[in-house]
């Protein structure tokens, strides 16, 4: 299939297909007219990119736990036991991230509550 295809199938759009493909997410195939020819493959890769994109992993993490990745139903599952150790130091990450804007809403609420006194 053709990139527009791909977008149709996807709900992707170009520009975000060709930066997964920039960031080594996707490697359609080339015709010799310099075409992208994609497969039902990168249908299923693009879903994938969007779940981790959305569980807040970064797309060089991504490029690399990817190849690592298989559908299971309608989760994704690791097929390599080394990528669990990756999951687990993002989840780390984001925990300690979301830990940091807790303490800068309660900071906030501190300032917003000075506020409604006045």
């Amino acid at each position: 299939m053709r990139i527009g295809e791909l977008v149709r199938r996807t709900g992707v759009s170009e520009r975000l297909l060709r930066y997964y493909e920039e960031q080594r997410l996707l490697r359609p195939e080339r015709l010799p007219s310099g075409y992208r020819v994609y497969t039902e493959a990168h249908v299923d890769a693009v879903r994938r990119i969007r779940t981790l994109l959305a569980a807040g992993l970064g797309t060089s993490t991504i490029a690399t736990v990817l190849p690592c990745l298989e559908t299971d139903g309608e989760r994704l599952a690791p097929t390599c036991p080394d990528v669990l150790g990756q999951l687990r130091a993002e989840r780390e990450r984001i925990d300690r991230a979301m830990e940091a804007l807790s303490q800068s809403r309660a900071a906030l609420d501190t300032v917003i509550a000075a506020a409604d006194r006045r």
